[in-house]
């Protein structure tokens, strides 16, 4: 079973994005970009990749430089040099810079453990000009499951591709989605899951995000799906805002999790509106 022929890469978006893997001590970062101006940043989340945005780059880059993260221990990158959260922060940090200039003002979106690891980032990194956190890890809040997840690593090791395909399924409407999961649903988060080497749910349920939202002086986004299973929304989302400096909140009807898969169309304006008067044109 060939993981890499699950769905094609570079097009998968719809555009052609260009691969640069940027090197750190003990392997590489491979980040991905498409359109020109002002660099928006884009965090997937835990058992994710780059393609957690494959339905809002296209959109995005009419407006952007868009720049997307396989994080380090996940996707194409390798794994940070400690599976700390930190580690990871400070990798992803460094071939950033290394690759677009420490000074070069950006702005950030995290989704899910991506949403902690931005807010981290934007705490550490001079020219953050906004952040968007779209269902954002780390606030330590109750959960309101649907379900229980189900194991699935034993249906690919004996090569059950049918299982696997349930099993993947059976979570993704589970955990990430308030509807039902399309075949591109379903192929990114297998092909997610099946190569995350960084394991980030422990940190992804602890708290700390609002202490780290709270000394940052830049907007702030705050987008969940209605339906988000990781928290809810009409409590959290109150309370976190309470926390920033300069905060802004949105939920989104109908939509899970992964909002920004399931309703691309809406958080695709929301965020292109938003960043368009917040960022600065790039000279």
């Amino acid at each position: 079973m060939n993981a890499r022929d699950r769905w094609p890469d570079a097009q998968f978006a719809g555009v052609p994005l260009v691969r640069h893997d940027v090197p750190f001590a003990g392997g590489h970062v491979t980040w991905r970009s498409v359109g020109s101006g002002q660099p928006l940043v884009l965090l997937h989340g835990g058992h994710g990749s780059w393609a957690h945005w494959s339905r809002n780059i296209a959109a995005l880059s009419r407006h952007f430089r868009v720049c997307v993260a396989d994080l380090p221990g996940y996707g194409d990158s390798s794994p940070p040099p400690e599976a700390t959260l930190a580690s990871l922060v400070e990798t992803t940090q460094h071939t950033l810079d290394a690759w677009l200039g420490a000074l070069t003002p950006i702005a950030l979106a995290g989704f899910s453990f991506g949403g902690l690891v931005a807010a981290q980032l934007a705490a550490r990194r001079p020219a953050v000009q906004a952040l968007a956190l779209l269902g954002p890890a780390g606030h330590g809040s109750p959960r309101r499951p649907k379900g229980a997840l189900h194991a699935w690593r034993d249906a690919f090791e004996r090569h059950d591709e049918p299982a696997l395909r349930d099993t993947m399924r059976h979570n993704l409407q589970m955990h990430m989605l308030a509807g039902e999961a399309d075949v591109i649903a379903l192929a990114i988060h297998t092909e997610a899951c099946l190569r995350t080497r960084f394991f980030s749910k422990r940190i992804s349920r602890a708290g700390g995000l609002a202490e780290v939202l709270g000394p940052l002086d830049v907007p702030v986004l705050l987008l969940w799906g209605e339906h988000d299973v990781t928290a809810t929304p009409k409590v959290l989302a109150p309370a976190l805002a309470a926390a920033c400096r300069r905060a802004q909140m949105r939920v989104v009807p109908g939509a899970g999790h992964w909002v920004q898969y399931e309703a691309a169309d809406v958080v695709n304006d929301v965020l292109s509106d938003w960043l368009g008067q917040l960022t600065a044109p790039t000279p």
